[in-house]
């Protein structure tokens, strides 16, 4: 018994299918993308230049921190470190003040905390241009 071999047909790749299911990966994904442009901060940062900065006005609120987080408020220091007692000293001198305009300087030494804990409690307050005071370094040449 002889047995033939029938012809073999060329295997034929569709590729209609491949296609399909490509393209609808392709609109799943432009679907599901969101385009949400992400929230931005603008944030206007304090320069510093060799001429002398403006007297501050008497009207305005000025808060310093030390080196060792204590803070100043118009130049008084204040009898302990905690933000109600900031609060309670800028509340104190909000009637007095004309302006919503804070200026805060700090020490260098000053924790970045303390710095945060006094614009936040400025911030609370109402207070809606808030200045970090910079100071020129010596030997600067311009």
């Amino acid at each position: 018994m002889k047995l033939r071999a029938g012809e073999r047909a060329e295997p034929e790749i569709n590729l209609t299918s491949l296609i399909d299911v490509v393209l609808l990966l392709l609109v799943f994904f432009m679907l599901t993308t969101s385009f949400v442009r992400e929230s931005e901060l603008a944030i206007r940062l304090p320069e510093a230049s060799s001429t002398s900065p403006p007297e501050a006005e008497e009207s305005e609120l000025e808060i310093t921190v030390t080196s060792k987080g204590a803070y100043l408020v118009n130049r008084r220091a204040l009898i302990d470190n905690d933000p109600e007692t900031l609060q309670a000293a800028i509340r104190k001198l909000m009637p007095d003040l004309v302006a919503d305009r804070a200026t805060i300087s700090a020490d260098a030494e000053a924790s970045h905390q303390s710095v945060v804990t006094a614009m936040d409690v400025v911030g609370k307050l109402g207070f809606v241009e808030i200045s970090i005071a910079t100071v020129t370094a010596s030997g600067q040449d311009e």
